[in-house]
C-alpha cells in the first residue's frame, strides 16, 4: 500500500484554523507573533508562515496531538509537513 504525499501546505493551513477555533490559543499564537489578524488572513497562503503556524503548533506535544486527532493524521506528518516548508530544514539547537 502506497502512503499519500503530505502536503504540507494544507496542513498548515488546517493548522492556523484549528489555532482560530479556539480564541484562547490564537491569542498565544497572535502573540507570538506579533501580528493582528488581518496580517495572519493576508499571509495565510505564504508558506513560510504556514512554517511558523506549525513550529508554534509543534511547542507543545498535547496541541499537536489534539491537532492531528482532529485532523485524522498521525502526528508525526505534522513534524513531517514543518520539514516540506520554508525554514523546516533548520536544525534545532536547543
Amino acid at each position: 500500500m502506497r502512503k499519500q504525499k503530505i502536503d504540507a501546505k494544507t496542513i498548515g493551513l488546517r493548522a492556523l484554523t484549528f489555532l482560530a477555533a479556539d480564541p484562547e490559543a490564537m491569542g498565544v499564537f497572535l502573540g507570538q507573533c506579533g501580528a493582528d489578524i488581518e496580517t495572519v488572513r493576508h499571509r495565510a497562503n505564504d508558506p513560510e508562515f504556514l512554517g511558523f503556524v506549525l513550529d508554534h503548533l509543534m511547542t507543545e506535544d498535547e496541541s499537536v496531538i489534539a491537532f492531528a486527532s482532529a485532523e485524522g493524521i498521525d502526528p508525526s506528518e505534522v513534524s513531517q509537513a514543518r520539514a516540506m516548508l520554508p525554514g523546516g530544514d533548520t536544525p534545532d539547537w536547543t
